[in-house]
C-alpha cells in the first residue's frame, strides 16, 4: 500500500549546505572569477599580474613595516617574472585614543586607529599619477589592571591586525581600478 504521507521537511542540515553552495552555483554564470587564479597556460591572472607589478614605497616606522610586508605577500602572489611598471607610494598613521576613563583617570580600553592614504603612479618619466585612495581601520584593546605587559602584547597585535586590514583595503581598490580600466595594464 503507498504511503500518502506528506514529505519530510528537509533537515537544518540539507538547508545549510545548500545555502552554502549557492554562491557556487551562481557566481560562475555572472562573471565571477578568483582573483588570483592562474589562467590555463599557466600564467598570472591579469589582476595578479597588474599587482606583482607594482613596486612599494618606504613606509616608515614599524607599523609601516608591517603594512609593507602585508601588501607585498598580497601583490606578489602568483607574479613572478612580472616586470614592475608602477610605483606605490602609501603615507600611513596609527592613532590611540583612550576609552573607558575611570574616574581615578584610569584608562580600561585603548581604541587604535589606522589611517592610510596611497598614490598610484607609473614609472614612466613624467610618474604619472594612476589612482589614489584611503583606508581606514579601527581596533582597540582592553588594559587589565596592571598587566602592563598584557597591554603592550596587545598593542603590538592590534597594529599587525590592522596593517592586514590595511594591505586587504588597498589591495581591493587597486584590483578594482585594474579590472576596471584594462587599458593601464596593456603597457609594458
Amino acid at each position: 500500500m503507498p504511503d500518502h504521507s506528506p514529505p519530510h521537511p528537509p533537515s537544518r542540515r540539507a538547508l545549510l549546505r545548500l545555502v552554502a553552495l549557492a554562491p557556487a552555483l551562481v557566481l560562475p554564470g555572472c562573471g565571477f572569477s578568483p582573483v588570483y587564479a592562474t589562467m590555463a597556460n599557466g600564467d598570472p591572472s591579469p589582476a595578479a599580474a597588474d599587482l606583482a607589478a607594482i613596486t612599494i614605497g618606504r613606509i616608515p616606522d614599524r607599523s609601516g613595516q608591517q603594512l609593507s610586508e602585508a601588501l607585498q605577500e598580497r601583490f606578489n602572489y602568483g607574479g613572478v617574472g612580472v616586470a614592475h611598471r608602477y610605483d606605490l607610494d602609501v603615507n600611513y598613521g596609527i592613532g590611540e585614543e583612550s576609552v573607558g576613563i575611570q574616574p581615578d583617570t584610569s584608562v580600561t580600553y585603548q581604541r587604535v586607529i589606522a589611517n592610510a592614504t596611497w598614490t598610484l603612479r607609473s614609472q614612466d618619466p613624467q610618474h604619472a599619477t594612476i589612482t589614489t585612495g584611503k583606508a581606514h581601520a579601527i581596533d582597540g584593546y582592553n588594559f587589565i589592571d596592571q598587566q602592563f605587559f598584557d597591554s603592550t602584547l596587545e598593542d603590538e597585535k592590534v597594529r599587525s591586525r590592522l596593517a592586514l586590514r590595511i594591505a586587504d583595503m588597498i589591495t581591493m581598490e587597486l584590483l578594482a581600478y585594474f579590472k576596471h580600466h584594462p587599458a593601464q595594464t596593456d603597457a609594458s
